[in-house]
């Protein structure tokens, strides 16, 4: 692999490093208004950005869309809480690859049972949780990429050496995207198989609910 290679290389694996995730002590403790949580978001995600100079994190216009579509629960009086931000973070990374409705599938179990939760097992252990799983898949995925690269470099031995080395890129980027529709697959079948299990669950819950409210109806009588 000559030197200008091993830059280019060099180069991918050192953005992995640059990118930082936000930890829930950044996140303000007070609620925010619509133009502070767009600034925050932009301060702290902008090396996520591929542009981080023009490209916006997120729009006023996302916010609105993400609670009309039930993503993130409404505004209290205009302002959102460290659980909407945590939300927000979390649809960010979703929102390139899944759909709207798939991501709605994955929140709004978390979203019913952790929103807005003061004590016990909260949305922020969730996030930090997930944080750190999250990080530990950093050296492995240069690994993995390491290995992809080279793996790239000794194709296309039989193509026209003016060609050879746009093909081997081309070969890298074909990899890389191989891998993330495949992911994506596994992820969409992880989602259909938890919408199969809330449809089930879905006549227990009610059938639990109507068993409580007939108690209550019975303690009424009682009395």
């Amino acid at each position: 692999m000559s030197n200008r290679e091993n830059e280019v290389l060099d180069r991918i694996l050192a953005s992995l490093d640059r990118i930082s995730l936000i930890q829930p002590e950044d996140i303000p403790n007070i609620d925010l208004y619509m133009d502070q949580v767009t600034t925050f978001m932009d301060s702290k995600m902008h090396s996520f950005s591929r542009g981080p100079q023009d490209e916006k994190i997120l729009t006023k216009t996302m916010i609105n869309n993400y609670a009309k579509n039930d993503l993130i629960p409404p505004p209290i009086k205009k302002k959102y809480s460290k659980e909407h931000v945590l939300l927000l973070i979390f649809i960010y990374y979703y929102k390139s690859i899944l759909s709207i409705s798939d991501i709605q599938t994955l929140l709004q179990p978390i979203t019913d049972k952790y929103f807005p939760k003061k004590d016990g097992f909260r949305l922020q252990d969730i996030y930090s949780e997930v944080r750190e799983l999250e990080y530990s898949q950093i050296e492995s995925l240069k690994e993995d990429l390491r290995r992809k690269y080279q793996r790239s470099k000794e194709a296309f031995g039989n193509a026209p050496d003016e060609d050879t080395e746009f093909l081997q890129q081309f070969g890298f980027i074909c990899m890389l995207s191989f891998d993330v529709y495949m992911k994506k697959v596994m992820i969409e079948r992880l989602l259909d198989d938890m919408v199969k299990r809330q449809l089930v669950k879905a006549p227990e819950k009610e059938q639990k609910e109507k068993q409580s409210k007939d108690k209550q109806k019975e303690k009424k009588t009682d009395k």
